[in-house]
């Protein structure tokens, strides 16, 4: 199954890395006021969504859904939600972190809604990569410059971090104490994280 890529309205400065992560046969999703970025992307949309309050629709010869602006979702949660209704597992939101705190929030949360589903889910920007750490073990390489591991639901347990500067055993980060930010991975070496209960969202920063 193709994976789905949602493209949102936050801003994107580096097209260049954010196209670098695009594959030939990703299904793209545009919601809304992501159609600014269609241009500089280069790639076909395979579905526009949107209430269209902050960009016209283009009218393409592209399946449109058009939303109510009064909703309880917003566009890329509804977009999302559509994604996965048509069967497709694998998710990478783009244009999704930005100025409105509220949007980058709530988008966020669609990973925890992703991982809850089974689906796997990742968030990148022009400065950092995003995704849920659960029942399976993450990896970060030494091309990255730091990475957190953020409590944002519950209480995570039994959270091990490997061949990093700073690593943990069977540790325990509440939503309340977050101090397992700003880690480094060891040079030359694979840092593992694991979360035997709960879930926490993994950060990698490139710069």
């Amino acid at each position: 199954m193709k994976r789905c890529v949602i493209v949102g309205g936050a801003d994107i400065n580096n097209y260049e890395y954010i196209e670098s992560r695009l594959s030939e046969d990703d299904f793209v999703v545009f919601c809304d006021s992501g159609l600014k970025h269609l241009e500089y992307l280069q790639v076909t949309p395979g579905l526009i969504v949107g209430d269209f309050d902050s960009h016209k629709n283009p009218n393409l010869d592209v399946e449109t859904i058009v939303l109510p602006c009064e909703k309880d979702d917003t566009d890329t949660v509804y977009a999302v939600n559509e994604a996965i209704k048509r069967g497709f597992d694998e998710f990478l939101l783009i244009g999704v972190i930005g100025g409105r705190l509220d949007h980058t929030l709530g988008n966020v949360s669609i990973l925890l809604h992703l991982e809850s589903l089974g689906k796997k889910g990742k968030i990148i920007d022009d400065y950092s990569e995003m995704e849920i750490v659960s029942k399976e073990p993450a990896f970060i390489d030494d091309s990255y410059a730091f990475f957190s591991l953020l409590n944002i639901t519950g209480t995570a347990k039994g959270v091990t971090i490997r061949n990093a500067k700073y690593p943990l055993d069977n540790a325990e980060i509440t939503c309340e104490y977050q101090y397992a930010v700003s880690n480094e991975v060891i040079s030359g070496k694979i840092a593992e994280v694991f979360v035997q209960n709960g879930k926490a969202l993994l950060i990698k920063d490139r710069v």
